[in-house]
């Protein structure tokens, strides 16, 4: 009987796709190059510059993405490039949108004494940085070359990888443990997930989750025979034997250990999500998931009792009843939020001192700990004033949300395309998923199934973390929304993860290779 990989494989399409894979990218580009002219029409009333410079220079590095992906990896699978193309262009037509330069609208609402949140929008160097992932990407699929095998020359593969699994994992864990270190560590928001390089801030987080897929799917390889064994039987749950609940104590404790330092839920769901879901694909038993999950829930809990996790316990706070924070509120020790917006005197009192933050500067007094749910509910109101259709591009106030061009862009596009416009965005990251998987399954090697289903998995994990985030779902984390948000660091980790999709998805759908000659034939060799 036919295993459910090999079923896919005899039914995928064993032939090159170059021609709908361009066609689809060339839609992108129209849908990319349609929302910058959309935002110039409704703003100025003509085609804007940035057209040519910011859609003309996407276009240009997407067909460059194309060719490459055309020569070296025929069979890739068709949609992977263009689905990503059009996130990242929609990102930077929505950036573009928010830039400070470019938005004469701010000044018609400070003039008309809207309050105009001070974002810091940048397209050029969100354009850059798209300049950078896609060579990333170039460069990702020429090094990674015949993945099915381990010793290839002159490259470095996902078999190459395995080779490497515990200092692949430790190289992982310095980048996570990277914010910390001072001197280039810098908190940010209240968590401390960045370093600063200069003029520049990275954050390691986001190659850390690659790493770690790497790490997970060598180690799982070897040890997932071992991790299927029933140990005992309690209702209708199979728990593992003892020896076998190490490695995922040693990552319950490891996770914790990110969220009390780091301050970061959305960087510890992540990976520790990222490392339950491949022990999952790993062993199919139901019974690590409810452990992860459990053990989960119990270092949140445990992160909700200590006193130095007030970062934490506030965004928690805000989640379940984010009203009293907003515009400012200080929790004392007694439980207690106290307001100190803008409306209450002992504000008023800091703001006349010339505080840059009168707000903090009014909760510090009081020897509370500050915060400030104005940025959740904004993005609230700002996806209500969508609605269903949207306001239209450049007919919306999203400047009023603060970090509308990074944590809350989800929002932003929100109210500006309506929730038709999210479901579209949150379609396209399915079928970027759905993709993966279909290429994690048709994997003839069991490290690269876990592999492409670990890839696959932490995008969608991490769409589902910031979008939940920012819509109330869940407590807000500071995770980015993939190709959308502003930002070097995501950019150029998301575009080698579809980098490494599209290498295994040709993998999976080139041919097999054919025989010289028909079997059951005899070659006659004469030695005269």
């Amino acid at each position: 009987m036919q295993s459910i990989g090999e079923q896919i494989r005899a039914r995928l399409p064993y032939q090159r796709r170059n021609a709908a894979s361009f066609a689809l990218l060339i839609f992108a580009m129209v849908l990319t190059l349609s929302a910058f002219a959309e935002v110039g029409l409704a703003r100025d009333g003509y085609i804007p510059a940035g057209l040519f410079v910011y859609g003309g220079g996407l276009a240009v590095l997407a067909l460059a993405a194309y060719f490459v992906q055309m020569k070296f990896t025929p069979y890739a699978d068709p949609l992977l490039l263009p689905l990503s193309v059009a996130l990242n262009g929609i990102g930077l037509a929505m950036i573009y949108r928010l830039d400070l330069d470019t938005s004469d609208d701010r000044k018609a609402a400070a003039l008309a004494g809207k309050k105009v949140v001070a974002d810091a929008a940048d397209a050029p160097s969100q354009l850059m940085w798209t300049f950078v992932g896609i060579v990333l990407f170039v460069a990702a699929v020429l090094i990674m070359r015949d993945t099915d095998k381990s010793d290839a020359p002159l490259s470095f593969t996902p078999k190459t990888a395995q080779r490497y699994t515990y200092l692949i994992g430790l190289t992982a864990v310095i980048f996570l443990l990277l914010p910390i270190v001072p001197g280039i560590g810098a908190e940010i928001n209240g968590a401390r997930v960045w370093i600063q390089l200069g003029p520049f801030s990275v954050q390691p987080g986001e190659f850390a989750k690659l790493l770690l897929v790497v790490f997970f799917a060598g180690y799982l390889v070897n040890k997932r025979q071992a991790m299927s064994l029933i140990g005992k039987k309690i209702g209708p749950l199979s728990v593992p034997r003892a020896r076998d609940l190490g490695p995922i104590m040693v990552l319950w404790f490891f996770s914790l250990g990110v969220l009390f330092v780091q301050k970061d839920l959305g960087t510890a769901l992540l990976f520790f999500g990222l490392f339950i879901s491949m022990l999952y694909i790993a062993t199919q038993r139901v019974s690590w998931v409810v452990i992860g999950v459990g053990l989960l829930a119990a270092g949140v809990f445990v992160a909700t009792l200590l006193p130095f996790m007030g970062h934490v316990n506030q965004r928690i706070d805000i989640w379940q009843n984010p009203k009293p924070y907003f515009d400012g509120g200080c929790l004392l020790e007694s439980g207690k939020v106290v307001p100190v917006n803008p409306n209450t005197e002992i504000y008023k009192r800091f703001d006349a001192q010339g505080s840059p933050s009168p707000g903090f500067s009014a909760c510090a007094e009081l020897g509370g700990s500050y915060a400030d749910s104005a940025q959740l509910m904004k993005g609230l109101f700002a996806l209500a004033q969508g609605g269903i259709l949207g306001t239209g591009l450049g007919q919306g106030e999203p400047w009023r949300t603060p970090l509308s061009f990074s944590d809350f862009i989800f929002d932003s596009i929100g109210e500006e395309l309506g929730l038709t416009g999210l479901m579209v965005l949150l379609l396209i990251y399915a079928l970027i998923v759905q993709r993966g998987m279909k290429t994690a399954v048709a994997a003839r090697d069991p490290f690269l199934k876990l592999f492409a289903g670990g890839v696959s998995f932490v995008l969608a994990l991490q769409v589902f973390v910031i979008v939940g985030g920012v819509t109330r779902l869940i407590p807000l984390t500071g995770l980015t929304t993939p190709f959308l948000s502003q930002g070097g660091s995501s950019l150029m980790a998301n575009w080698i993860l579809i980098a490494i999709l599209v290498r295994m998805s040709h993998d999976a759908r080139k041919p097999a290779p054919q025989a010289i000659q028909d079997e059951g034939m005899t070659q006659i060799v004469s030695t005269r």
